[in-house]
This record gives structure tokens, sequence and C-alpha cells, in this order.
């Protein structure tokens, strides 16, 4: 039976405290839009009126302009369904939908999930905010969850970092 790196199967929930932390309705519903997105662009590009000699012509370059602003606007959406903050026994690595960011655990004092702010950010030893756009409002529990078990993670990392401290 395939199962993840975690040891658990494929379709359980991921138990393990470094499984990758993902979004849950907004990769989906990102992944459905992108897709329409570029199938009615270049649906678009293709069918609008273009006869020779009509005033108002949509020459090649608009048609191409069109397609590629589907494209544009899919590929944004395919970076936001691919966002992931991924732990491990080093570091986090978080991909937002413009930036990476690979950390240590040293680096990272805490995460904030609450106010006003749609999903979770994490405060830095250099006093920088990253955004964790992997762990989102929208999901609800799930989120609360995955909020907890990242805090968990850096409390449990912050201890084994500090001096005097055994691993």
């Amino acid at each position: 039976m395939a199962g993840r790196p975690d040891g658990s199967p494929t379709g359980a929930p991921a138990t393990s405290p470094y499984a990758p932390f993902r979004p849950r309705w907004g990769r989906g519903v990102a992944r459905v839009v992108s897709i329409v997105v570029l199938v009615s662009f270049a649906f678009a590009a293709i069918t609008v009126p273009g006869q020779e000699g009509q005033k108002g012509d949509w020459t090649i370059a608009d048609r191409l302009l069109i397609f590629l602003s589907g494209a544009a606007i899919a590929y944004f959406l395919h970076r936001y369904a691919t966002i992931v903050a991924v732990p491990s026994k080093d570091g986090l690595y978080v991909r937002n939908i413009l930036r990476q960011h690979t950390l240590s655990w040293e680096e990272v004092v805490r995460v904030q999930y609450g106010g006003g702010a749609p999903w979770a950010s994490i405060d830095l030893t250099d006093t920088d905010t990253v955004a964790v756009m992997a762990i989102q409002k929208v999901d609800g529990q799930h989120a609360t969850a995955m909020a907890g078990r990242l805090a968990a993670l850096i409390q449990v990392h912050g201890e084994i970092g500090e001096p005097g401290a055994q691993a």
C-alpha cells in the first residue's frame, strides 16, 4: 500500500508533526478557476470577430494579448494553488504566491494566528514577519489545528536550540 513519507497511508490525515501545511479550500478553488480562466481566454482569443477589412478588426497581436492575459491569470492562480509550508528537523520552508523563505528554527520566534489576517504569520528573531499562507482561516478548525501544530514545532525546536538544552 502506497503511503506518505511519514508512514501514514495516502488517504489518511497527516499525523506526522513534519507533514506539510497546505490550504484546503483555496487550493482546490484556485486549481479549478485557473483551468476555467485559461480555457475561456483561449476560446475568446480564437473566436473574437476579426474579418479582414472590417472596422475594429482583432489582429493576431490582439488575440495573442487576450490569450497571454488569461495565461498570466492562470499562472497566478497556479502559484496560489501551490502555496505550502514544509517543516523539517532543520527548519521551515515557506512558499507563498510571490516569495519563498527557507528558515532555520533558530530564526523563528512564534506563530501568530488571530486578529484580522486571513492566514498565519511567523515572527522572526530579526523582527521581520513572514506570512504562512498555507494556513488559512477559511479552512476553519483544520487551520486552527495546523497553526497549533506549527506553534508546537516552534516551541519544541526553540527548546532544543537553547544553550544548555538537551536534544
